[in-house]
């Protein structure tokens, strides 16, 4: 039997750092980079953030949880 809403969801998770720097700052940075990954609700109520490389930094940043 299915239940109205799932345990796992759909998150999209963006650079912090490009979005602190501004897009046209660096003309190297052309864009916002975003990674698309799944959390359980129940263990993670908060907004997730992790470490992911950036190839618009070219380095590990803090990649953060946005809305859809």
């Amino acid at each position: 039997m299915a239940k109205g809403k799932d345990v796992r969801v759909t998150v999209i998770l963006q650079c912090t750092s490009c979005v602190r720097n501004g897009i046209n700052e660096n003309k190297a940075s052309m864009g916002i980079y975003r990674y698309i990954t799944q959390k359980n609700r129940h263990n993670t109520p908060n907004r997730l953030e992790l470490k992911k490389f950036c190839p618009y930094c070219h380095k590990h940043t803090l990649h953060g949880e946005i809305k859809k």
